[in-house]
């Protein structure tokens, strides 16, 4: 029992690792002894993260490309000159476009769902191989999707490609839940409410809407490091090993409001 949460000596990468939840959870793996690889398309940003949770742990920053299949070749292709195997993937990359729905352009569709939801389904397919590497029965391989709340519920805000790619996002986790099983691969997804991020920092910046935002939130704060550094934990350790397919909400009862 004591080591249900262990994750001493695993391998991971964490994609959109470089700012907001994907640096908070690369942080909480590396304080727990993983070795994790972190990507992200800002070279510069990518590799100060980097250069600060080294100081935690080991720490490896690939620049990545990822709305493009050509990008997601390139981080396997560095990762397997380093790794014959991972034991943990985080599909965390993420976009954003709000516009009103007479405006909303192609490009903005394209673009968020080039990042949300194709990005995922094709990391995945190309780490597989080092994924079937790693997972055993008692001890599977790991993925972790991010979705949000917005994609099981209508944000108020004119972000629909977003809100269309976060559901599909829960959608692609049940069904590459029931897929990758029999691999000893295990598939789940978070679904976060409201933390600090690049996403959500016109929010946080601005005290009126913090407080608005807070206000519809039950447990009275938005979200913090520890919240989501120990939900991946617990899907990456063995005290998550008979779960698959399932979304955690992790909002502090924002969506559960009547």
């Amino acid at each position: 029992m004591k080591s249900l949460f262990d994750v001493r000596g695993k391998i991971a990468v964490v994609t959109g690792g470089s700012s907001g939840i994907g640096a908070m959870m690369a942080r909480g793996l590396i304080e727990n002894g993983a070795k994790v690889y972190i990507t992200a398309r800002k070279e510069e940003r990518l590799m100060a993260k980097a250069a600060e949770l080294s100081e935690l742990g080991e720490c490896i920053a690939i620049p990545a490309d990822l709305s493009h299949v050509e990008g997601i070749d390139a981080l396997v292709a560095a990762i397997s000159e380093r790794e014959e195997k991972i034991d943990i993937l985080i599909n965390n990359a993420g976009a954003n476009w709000s516009a009103s729905i007479e405006d909303f352009p192609e490009k903005g569709w394209d673009k968020v769902m080039d990042i949300n939801i194709k990005s995922i389904f094709f990391a995945t397919q190309k780490f597989l191989p080092l994924l079937k590497a790693s997972g055993t029965a008692d001890d599977p391989a790991r993925v972790i999707n991010i979705a949000s709340i917005n994609g099981i519920r209508n944000s108020g805000m004119p972000t629909y490609a977003y809100t269309a790619s976060k559901s599909g996002v829960i959608k692609l986790t049940e069904h590459l839940a029931t897929d990758l099983a029999p691999y000893n691969i295990n598939v789940n997804a978070i679904a976060p409410g409201f933390f600090p991020s690049n996403m959500t920092k016109q929010i946080v910046e601005n005290d009126g809407m913090t407080k608005m935002a807070i206000s519809q939130i039950p447990r009275g704060r938005m979200g913090a490091p520890e919240d989501i550094a120990g939900t991946a934990l617990y899907l990456c350790s063995r005290a998550s090993s008979w779960m698959i397919g399932q979304t955690l909400v992790l909002d502090g009862g924002m969506i559960s409001r009547p």
